[in-house]
């Protein structure tokens, strides 16, 4: 009597998906080889982000020694969590807070529009010449260094000769002295950004404007569509996830506010609404040697950052929109 055996489908599946992973990693080196000078034009980039990003992260570890210099890392004794609990139970904590989160939701209202609005403008303009020059006008000022743009602005609103309280004097009889006002610090900040660095943020959007398929406007005129329909009903949405995708990038930079902007137009009579995170960091990191705590500053920054950024893509999926992943 002969017993018929009936083979094991286990070790059959086994056997035929080693073929396959060793088929599919000779594709993979194969498309590499191929594309291989694609990929070096990646390098650069690549190890500029290793050394300059990644590598430094083993420097997050101070948050949680009490750095002494003459000991060095290493030697530095390990205090875990002690530096974040004395930096939430500062009382300058929570005005660090707000003053960091009221200059970022003004800049995602007042600037973050901005660009677009800009973008769209000029997506209008049909003489290529006055396009050019006036994108070549307002890209300009990007260009200039903070420390000018901070001088600037001295020479408009000092009270000692400036051309905006001179102006003032003459016609009301008085003067505002808005450099040292708290009320005044915060829209000179949303302003400075506003015309250094709106022109250049018109760049991604208007090369996202050069992408939409212009039948669509024909089919628009078309159907009697006027240039108010066509910019909500088409450029509008064609941009959309441009725009998603550059709002969630920005909610990662919500606790930063741009050092060497808001230093250079700091003093003391405007400290309590000019103090953010970033100008803390300095002063506790670099003027005062504290530079385990300075860490543990700058780490609870990124943390939220991540989490706003994760949170704002995970929120924008729910809408139906891209993403960033």
């Amino acid at each position: 009597m002969k017993i018929r055996t009936e083979p094991n489908p286990g070790s059959g599946s086994v056997a035929a998906a080693a073929p396959t992973a060793s088929l599919g990693r000779t594709r993979r080196w194969a498309k590499l080889k191929k594309d291989k000078w694609i990929y070096l034009l990646l390098a650069p980039g690549l190890l500029y982000f290793l050394i300059f990003k990644y590598v430094p992260m083993w420097g997050i570890l101070l948050a949680f020694k009490d750095y002494q210099p003459f000991l060095g890392f290493w030697k530095s004794s390990w205090v875990g969590f002690e530096h974040f609990k004395i930096f939430f139970g500062n009382p300058e904590f929570v005005m660090l807070l707000r003053n960091t989160l009221i200059l970022s939701f003004y800049n995602l209202l007042f600037y973050f529009p901005v660009p677009i609005i800009l973008a769209l403008l000029l997506n209008e303009v049909r003489r290529a010449y006055f396009k050019r020059t006036i994108q070549t006008l307002i890209y300009v000022p990007h260009f200039i260094s903070m420390v000018i743009v901070a001088s600037l602005t001295y020479v408009f609103l000092t009270t000692q000769g400036g051309i905006v309280n001179g102006l003032l004097e003459k016609y009301t009889g008085s003067t505002i002295d808005f450099l040292a006002s708290p009320d005044w610090f915060r829209p000179m900040i949303i302003l400075q950004t506003i015309w250094k660095e709106s022109g250049f943020g018109t760049i991604i959007f208007l090369a996202a404007l050069a992408g939409v398929d212009v039948e669509q406007y024909e089919a628009a005129i078309m159907d009697g569509a006027n240039r108010w329909r066509q910019l909500w009903h088409i450029t509008l949405p064609s941009i959309r996830n441009t725009i998603v995708i550059l709002l969630i990038l920005r909610m990662g930079e919500v606790m930063d506010n741009g050092f060497e902007q808001i230093y250079l137009m700091l003093n003391p009579l405007n400290r309590e609404v000019a103090e953010v995170f970033d100008t803390y960091v300095y002063m506790m990191g670099i003027t005062q040697g504290a530079f385990s705590y300075s860490t543990a500053v700058g780490l609870f920054k990124a943390v939220i950052g991540v989490i706003l950024v994760l949170g704002s893509n995970w929120l924008a999926k729910r809408f139906g929109q891209t993403g960033i992943y």
